[in-house]
């Protein structure tokens, strides 16, 4: 136990040490840097320790600037600028305002809505839209960085106001009315009462600030307003200002949930589009946020409340508003976790991913990696394309040797992206560090992203043999180490028992198992079994029998099903979309032009049959679909909002503007940067790490039994490389059907 001595010799060494630092307040005006040396005086004038200086900056982003250069020392910064500061200076929060009891350092942002109307947060585009102004937090700053981050709307070029003006149907945000899309985004608006200060970001305008946004909705100017969580309760009920002219009830309203769902305007707890954090005061991370607190915890004592000498939490003296503090302020208090991510919370820091893109920083171009001839040339004629459109960034295409080679490319910075499957989408992760950017959709009911593996038969009464009959039996594969092809089937053959690979051998296996097979392979390695290439035709003139390359005839998923159709294989294993690729008119090549979906069927886990069409229920596997990888410190919203613009003009395969972004057969190619059966490019929404995209569930299966089947001496001994075995490593997640 420490004796008096022992505590009063601390206090003094920390009063020491206290007297001997300064603390540099960084102030973004002259009435604020006035207000700081007003402050400073009355600190002084108290004796509160350290002493606190004043530093003037041009702004707030100079500020933090001049924090991070050991210039200055602290600031209080709103939500974005808190998370500018975090990420790219590492700065932290260590002091947090407080503004309501009730909620304490943090406030909400809602979407309003009358009631009865169908709006959900999905359905937003074409409607008209009410906001407290431009670069408000509730108003613009959270709506807009939620729409973008969750995919609804897609930003080309860091152009938000374009892609705002374009996504609602007529806006009033006050403040754009310099903007060049003001015809849209100053639409709704109304100025005063003789019609003047349109757009004003100012009470010249009626629609401004909370209760203007508000009363924008209420007197059906807009259909949704973004306004804080208590903006309703105080305009309704009796709360309503005269100059509306109307009376208005709280229960005529709701809000729209982040689920998709309504809840009354009293829940905004659980309904709202983001928690939005108070302002705080940020440091470098290496200062002690203690001392800081200690400073302004003394002065809030003394100067916190009214009748004081100098007032902490009030402008009005200096003819602003929110000088150093924000004037709502009642009280500083200490942040625990010390981080800019746990102060901001979840929904907020997504918002603004969304909403922060410097086109300062985006590079011009676009290095799509590229991995055959034919890809060359349409990754070529997609860059004219999108050039002539004036898409940007600009696509410039960087070739490759195989999907790692260009994963190494994008981690050097040599390419920047690629579309993988999902394999090769958790190498790029794991052990390249890349993250999904956007994805693909290959039916237009599918929200998901992620396909089925199916086995396709001819339908034939006289010999229906079924999944367990399959031995003897000749198989066709999309290609050695595919999913759909490759990991799915003979890891469900292996899960069941019917394949014992020995040494962890897969190929020897499945060439022991199968009577014949066409698996086309890149650089087979000395002993891959002749027989898994016995199917193969090659390309038109019999050369590159088995490449693993659009050369082979039956490569790729729908080369698979071509070599069932042309009677060299008894099963096909493919993704689920590859009949009606190729049926019913879908493929007009002489090989499928005459085929119906209806004499195909699936082999289900059951043992029984279905038809094509029932490959939800009967399946071998639901896999992640393909994804578009990047670098991390890629702004993923400019490259899927590239994608996004391109396939409005260049998705429908009957477009009328020279380019099909999913079809290849102009190629004499399949798959080509994009699967052939891909409907739409998507966002990833929260599925930003490849782990998120992927799932749990599916890295399991691709982690889990690869541990108990195969020790690495085996793996080494048999020649046979892990990240091919990783996909037979199918556990009962994804195996499900199978159980």
């Amino acid at each position: 136990m420490r004796g008096p001595s022992t505590v009063l010799c601390l206090l003094l060494a920390l009063r020491t040490a206290l007297s001997s630092m300064e603390v540099r307040w960084c102030t973004t005006s002259e009435p604020e840097q006035q207000k700081c040396s007003d402050m400073s005086r009355a600190f002084q004038e108290a004796g509160l320790q350290p002493p606190l200086a004043c530093v003037q900056g041009a702004s707030a982003d100079h500020c933090v600037q001049l924090i991070a250069a050991e210039e200055a020392d602290a600031i209080t910064l709103d939500g974005g600028a808190i998370y500018e500061a975090g990420k790219e200076h590492g700065l932290k929060p260590v002091v947090g305002e407080v503004y309501d009891q009730d909620v304490g350092t943090s406030y909400y942002a809602v979407a309003v809505v009358k009631r009865g109307s169908n709006l959900t947060l999905s359905t937003l585009k074409g409607a008209r839209s009410c906001h407290t102004g431009i670069n408000r937090t509730v108003g613009w700053n959270v709506p807009v960085g939620f729409l973008v981050d969750s995919g609804h709307l897609s930003v080309m070029g860091c152009d938000v106001l374009k892609a705002v003006s374009e996504y609602f149907g007529g806006s009033c945000v006050p403040g754009a009315g310099e903007s060049v899309y003001a015809g849209s985004l100053c639409r709704l608006c109304r100025g005063d009462a003789a019609g003047e200060g349109v757009c004003a970001p100012s009470p010249l305008e009626r629609y401004y600030d909370y209760s203007g946004a508000f009363r924008c909705l209420a007197e059906g100017a807009g259909d949704v307003a973004f306004v804080k969580h208590s903006t309703v309760l105080e305009n309704t009920d009796g709360k309503t200002l005269p100059s509306w002219g109307q009376e208005l009830f709280s229960q005529d309203f709701e809000l729209l949930c982040r689920d998709g769902g309504r809840a009354e305007v009293t829940e905004w707890r659980r309904c709202h589009l983001a928690r939005v954090p108070a302002h705080a005061v940020v440091v470098r991370a290496h200062t002690d946020g203690g001392l800081i607190f200690q400073l302004l915890n003394e002065g809030q004592r003394l100067f916190g409340h009214e009748g004081s000498s100098f007032q902490m939490f009030s402008s009005e003296a200096y003819g602003q508003k929110n000088l150093l503090f924000k004037d709502a302020t009642s009280e500083l208090v200490p942040i625990a976790t010390q981080t800019y991510e746990a102060w901001l919370g979840r929904e907020y820091e997504h918002a603004m991913k969304g909403l922060l893109c410097d086109p300062n920083r985006l590079p011009r171009d676009l290095r799509w990696c590229v991995l055959s001839t034919p890809e060359i040339q349409k990754c070529g004629d997609m860059a004219v394309a999108f050039g002539r459109q004036r898409l940007t960034p600009e696509i410039q295409c960087v070739s490759a040797e195989s999907p790692r080679h260009c994963m190494q490319q994008i981690q050097d910075g040599q390419a920047d992206a690629v579309t993988l499957s999902g394999g090769d989408v958790y190498t790029a992760g794991k052990t390249y560090g890349l993250v999904p950017a956007a994805g693909e959709r290959y039916a237009p009911e599918d929200s998901s992203s992620s396909y089925f593996a199916v086995a396709v038969v001819r339908r034939n009464s006289s010999d229906a043999f079924s999944l367990d009959e399959l031995r003897g039996r000749r198989s066709c594969h999309s290609g050695f180490g595919s999913l759909a092809g490759w990991a799915v089937p003979v890891g469900a053959l292996t899960h069941k028992g019917f394949l014992r690979p020995k040494d962890c051998d897969v190929p020897t296996a499945v060439s022991e198992f199968f009577a014949a097979s066409c698996v086309p392979v890149n650089n087979p390695a000395a002993d891959f079994p002749a027989s898994l290439c016995a199917l193969c035709v090659g390309d038109e003139q019999g050369r590159n029998k088995c490449a693993g390359s659009s050369q082979e005839r039956y490569y790729g998923d729908s080369g698979a099903f071509r070599c069932l159709v042309e009677n060299a294989g008894d099963v096909a294993f493919v993704k689920h979309t590859t009949v009606f690729d190729n049926t019913d008119g879908h493929n007009p090549e002489p090989w499928a032009a005459k085929l119906r979906a209806e004499n195909y069927e699936l082999l289900c886990p059951n043992g029984a049959r279905a038809e094509v069409f029932q490959f939800s229920d009967c399946n071998l596997a639901q896999i992640p679909a393909h994804a578009i990888m990047v670098r991390p410190d890629t702004n993923i919203f400019t490259v899927y909002g590239l994608l996004d613009k391109a396939q409005a003009l260049f998705g429908d395969d009957h477009n009328e503007n020279g380019f099909k972004m999913f079809d290849s057969s102009s190629y004499h190619g399949r798959d080509l940067l994009f699967k052939d059966a891909t409907v739409q490019v998507v966002p990833v929404g929260e599925k930003t790490t490849y782990g998120d995209w992927l799932g749990r569930d599916y890295i399991a299966a691709l982690e889990g039994m690869l541990s108990q089947q195969c020790s690495d001496t085996a793996v080494t001994a048999s020649g046979v490389s892990l990240l091919l075995l990783l996909p037979l490593s199918l556990s009962a997640h994804l195996l499900q059907p199978w159980l």
